[in-house]
């Protein structure tokens, strides 16, 4: 359990996080609004200059097809640069260490994971990619990955709008994000990485003399530029193959807090951001409550334990407790950056870390967690219209059948994507292949693979010996269909409400905290009936038969 301090700790720690999410909000929403600003003298040449080599017409207006095929072609386009760049990274510049290009397979896996934002890591960075691969490939892709994602929320945004006739334009949304938003924000966090002793440099190596008189060569490279896209854009992917457990990467308890900020600042914002651009601020109330009472719950079911974590795998420096509020931050967020192995975590910090991955809205990415956010609320208000005999409305808009088939869609993709090839990595021996065992450790760990490719999460259990041609590829179909499926059917339910009328009457309020409780419910209920069976055979399990055993 918890001590009095902790608690106070978690509750200001949110509480500074939820008010400069505020405060940032209105920036973000005239950014995408594109009201004139004080940085336009600077950066409208700059964005200009952009759109006429790459003969985009930033006047151009988008329907959902084309807006989400825009965004999909050119992550696309990155991939395909960033494979060959790991293909053939020995032959490239500012390989000190001289390391190999990657096998395709590995290639293969890694662009997927990074450019959509997963970040699912089967190797270890500093002993696998050069300087020149982890600059132009894989912060090349936490950047592009994280501005699709905010992209793609805003457009959905734009669907509910009062008279608003399109999508937008994606290559004016992922342009102004980058130079806009991610840019300014992350060069402030690098700044502060650096400050709090996060390495930053073009060399790939320093020695050191260390206390018993010996030399020691340590490995560094450009990690707090990294390290800062990586959690202020929910990318996840770490410089070093022990991510934020590297004491270069997350050198003190005080780095340790702001990169758990970082996680959670943009998805908080763009919530706030969702009530300017749609001239409700109180709408923004059952996402924010709702998002925050799961992240609440989760971190209950984290800390419940009176039990001791185990031993093994928890990173002193921080202990038990901030490592377990990070495992549920940074599945809540769907960042998937470690502070601690996850094999040494309570098997119930482990269950609300799948809890954060099924739910994917608590306050999840960037972006695609707003839109699972409004998913729900649209799931919970058809519902509440079938017990109270009202046609079902929300901002407005009524909703119909369409919009429900869409949304439970969205819905049973996750669980589909998940047990199948979790079923599959048995009945093949992939799993028996890297010594997983099919006990509820094992099973738990499987499991955890696909959830987290699947939530574009990218934490896991397995890290490099999950480097296998089947696993490789198998989660990379995962990620893919976990990615894009969603944000098409998304953007769609928001392309078909484009147009629709709005009912001035009083209908079902959507920003109480009546409906704020109701909506939490609702999500508990699916996430259970969905999920619980599987939990129960692995994580759950896992704490029972300790409990039996006394850990």
């Amino acid at each position: 359990m918890i001590d009095a301090i902790q608690a106070v700790s978690v509750i200001l720690i949110l509480g500074i996080i939820i008010l400069i999410a505020k405060l940032i909000a209105p920036y973000i929403a005239r950014v995408y609004s594109r009201t004139p600003g004080r940085l336009d003298k600077v950066l409208n040449p700059v964005e200009d200059f952009i759109y006429k080599i790459c003969s985009v017409d930033p006047e151009h207006s988008m329907g959902w097809k084309q807006y989400f095929l825009a965004g999909l072609l050119l992550n696309i386009a990155q991939m395909i640069i960033a494979f060959l760049i790991l293909v053939f990274q020995g032959s490239l510049p500012l390989n000190p260490l001289g390391f190999p290009g990657l096998h395709w397979d590995l290639a293969f896996n890694t662009v997927i994971s990074f450019a959509t934002n997963t970040n699912l890591q089967h190797y270890n960075g500093e002993t696998t990619l050069s300087i020149f691969s982890q600059m132009t490939a894989i912060q090349f892709l936490q950047w592009t990955s994280a501005a699709t994602g905010i992209c793609m929320g805003m457009a959905f945004v734009r669907g509910f709008i009062v008279n608003r006739k399109n999508l937008g334009n994606f290559h004016v949304d992922f342009v102004r994000t980058i130079t806009r938003i991610l840019l300014p924000m992350c060069l402030i966090a690098s700044v502060v990485l650096i400050v709090m002793g996060v390495p930053q440099t073009l060399s790939a190596s320093t020695t050191i003399t260390t206390l018993q008189g010996t030399t020691q060569s340590i490995l560094v490279g450009p990690v707090a530029s990294l390290d800062s896209i990586m959690q202020l854009g929910t990318n996840g992917g770490g410089f070093y193959g022990a991510n934020a457990a590297y004491p270069f990467m997350n050198p003190s308890p005080y780095s340790n807090i702001f990169m758990i900020a970082l996680m959670l600042l943009l998805p908080t914002a763009l919530i706030f951001v969702f009530g300017e651009m749609l001239g409700k601020k109180r709408e923004t109330r059952p996402l924010l409550w709702g998002a925050y009472i799961l992240f609440g719950i989760n971190l209950a079911i984290a800390f419940i334990p009176s039990i001791p974590l185990v031993a093994s795998g928890i990173e002193t420096r921080f202990g038990g407790f901030m490592s377990s509020f990070w495992t549920v931050t940074t599945t809540a967020a769907t960042t998937g950056s470690v502070n601690a192995a996850l094999s040494g975590m309570n098997p119930l910090t482990i269950t609300s870390g799948f809890l954060g991955m099924f739910i994917q809205s608590i306050p999840g990415g960037k972006g695609v967690g707003l839109m699972y956010m409004v998913m729900y609320i649209i799931i919970t208000v058809f519902i509440v219209g079938l017990m109270s005999g009202r046609t079902p409305e929300y901002l407005g808009i009524k909703i119909i059948g369409r919009d429900v088939k869409l949304v439970m869609l969205t819905f049973l993709i996750h669980p589909i994507i998940i047990l199948i090839p979790t079923i599959i990595a048995y009945a093949s021996g992939a799993a028996a292949a890297i010594g997983v065992g099919s006990n509820s450790v094992g099973y738990t760990q499987i499991l955890y693979e696909f959830t987290t490719a699947a939530s574009n999460n990218g934490s896991d259990f397995l890290g490099a010996s999950g480097n296998t041609p089947f696993f490789n590829i198998a989660t990379a179909v995962v990620i893919l269909v976990g990615r894009y499926a969603p944000l098409a059917i998304l953007l769609a339910l928001s392309g078909s409400m484009i147009g629709r009328n709005r009912t001035s009457s009083s209908g079902l309020k959507t920003d109480s905290p009546v409906f704020t409780i109701v909506l939490v419910a609702s999500i508990i209920i699916l996430a259970v009936l969905t999920f619980f069976p599987f939990l129960a055979l692995g994580p759950i399990s896992s704490f029972f038969r300790g409990l039996t055993n006394g850990f």
